[in-house]
């Protein structure tokens, strides 16, 4: 294993990596609550690639070096459970592939690749464009609106069509608000008092219950109305799929009705909030950036000459893929990785007991000057070239191992042909140059609103 100088150099004897002070009660709770990002940061900084966080009865490793991170994720991935504040959003996600573990997440996956085959993945290319062109054709010129509630909407569009053949666009709304309240509540997984929180009658908790169950009725009643008429629909959408699926390797069976549920609401959530979050990065990256800008629309003027983007024209849109990898390196969606330890488990020098909670952040390593030059800029361009000296999870925007999102290649297909589509027809533009900050729930999206204005696009 190669690690960083630090690592493997004689330090203290001390039988702990080092980190910040907790002599202060509160005090690392209090800076990690105001800002969880900033605060990584600054342990990473100070600290180096193993750092030990503590807060209160509870130790947490910060780990941000490529090597023990492929180390955890993929070499002993059997020694690792997820971490305890994703086990905590079973509340909402159920026993489903996000959150099981052991053998019967492995099951579930088996039985859910076939609806990521590859030419499976490509026939939604078409349902992509349908709805970002009708999405561009709703927006005005010089009309300002909030960008991030605008992706939302688009993603949530295209996951009701992929996954349950079902255009709920009077829905969309009013399922978006419950769901953006379901991901709120994954920020109360970093308080110590969460389990005890969830139990009280606070508002939110009435709030997050009410959202939850608004769509859990609206999954149900797709799978209800699927399970009635099962030849309905183009069969090609993944409720479809999922119902069919059966456990080929096992035990024969298929899921029940509520394990349909768990996972259709896995890839509800992740199959938009993700999406729409790497589309606002990299729309405000753009925008910041006009040569990579000019650059883009180029390439899509040239390679779609004002068609309709198909799953065979990814390929050549080699600086659209560029301008996503850049924009999910410096806001991966999926910013922080967290796994819990079944037994003792060594890096560098030191060992870490059963138990251990250990994060390792994307938003940390991707911005890691040791592996990329210039790191906090906007350069597409580095994804043009092959960088064979890079340590392979200095960029693991999807994670990595057993436990890799099992969406990747529809996640890159669709933001591919989402960013060609929409930029045929408009580019945006910021109204404020107020500083954007960070909201780093179970993704990683603005905290505030932002107003975009849209600049209707003309082809010469």
């Amino acid at each position: 294993m190669r690690l960083s100088a630090h690592l493997v150099a004689a330090r203290s004897r001390s039988a702990t990596p080092p980190g910040p002070s907790n002599l202060i009660p509160g005090r690392v709770i209090y800076r990690a609550r105001r800002d969880f990002v900033g605060f990584l940061t600054d342990v990473q900084r100070r600290y180096g690639d193993v750092a030990l966080i503590r807060t209160g009865f509870r130790r947490l490793y910060l780990i941000s070096h490529p090597d023990p991170i492929r180390d955890i994720l993929v070499t002993r991935a059997d020694n690792f459970t997820k971490g305890p504040a994703l086990r905590m959003a079973k509340v909402t996600l159920g026993e489903g592939l996000l959150t099981s573990e052991g053998d019967f997440h492995r099951r579930q996956r088996r039985m859910m690749q076939p609806a990521f085959h590859a030419q499976r993945v490509a026939s939604y290319a078409g349902v992509f464009v349908q709805f970002a062109a009708r999405a561009a054709r709703r927006w005005r010129d010089g009309e300002v609106f909030d960008i991030r509630a605008a992706m939302t909407q688009l993603t949530l569009e295209i996951v009701a069509k992929t996954l349950f053949d079902a255009e709920i666009e009077s829905e969309v709304r009013e399922i978006g608000e419950a769901m953006d309240v379901t991901v709120k509540m994954f920020d109360r997984s970093r308080n110590p008092l969460a389990r005890v929180l969830n139990l009280l009658p606070l508002p939110s908790n009435r709030r997050f219950f009410h959202a939850r169950a608004r769509v859990f009725e609206t999954i149900d009643r797709m799978i209800a109305r699927r399970r009635q008429a099962p030849d309905s629909g183009a069969q090609n959408d993944f409720l479809s799929i999922l119902l069919k699926a059966r456990d080929a390797d096992g035990d024969q069976q298929g899921m029940s009705d509520e394990q349909l549920r768990f996972e259709a609401m896995t890839l509800f959530s992740a199959g938009h909030e993700t999406t729409a979050n790497a589309l606002v990065w990299t729309w405000l990256l753009l925008a910041k950036n006009p040569q990579a800008e000019a650059r883009f629309h180029e390439e899509v003027d040239r390679e779609l000459g004002g068609r309709a983007a198909t799953a065979a024209d990814v390929p050549r849109l080699t600086y659209t893929r560029a301008v996503l990898a850049e924009s999910m390196r410096l806001y991966s969606p999926a910013w922080i990785v967290a796994r819990q330890s079944i037994e003792s488990h060594t890096v560098g020098q030191w060992t870490l007991p059963p138990g251990s909670v250990i994060l390792m952040s994307q938003y940390l390593v991707h911005r890691d000057p040791r592996w990329w030059e210039r790191p906090e800029q906007f350069e597409p361009e580095r994804w043009l070239t092959e960088q064979p000296n890079r340590p392979r999870y200095a960029y693991f925007p999807f994670g990595g191992g057993p436990r890799q999102c099992i969406g990747e290649s529809f996640a890159w297909l669709e933001g591919i042909v989402l960013l060609a589509t929409l930029a045929q027809h408009c580019r945006f533009r910021r109204v404020d140059d107020a500083r954007v900050r960070l909201h780093p729930t179970i993704t990683l999206r603005p905290r505030d609103p932002l107003p975009m204005r849209v600049e209707r696009r003309v082809r010469g």
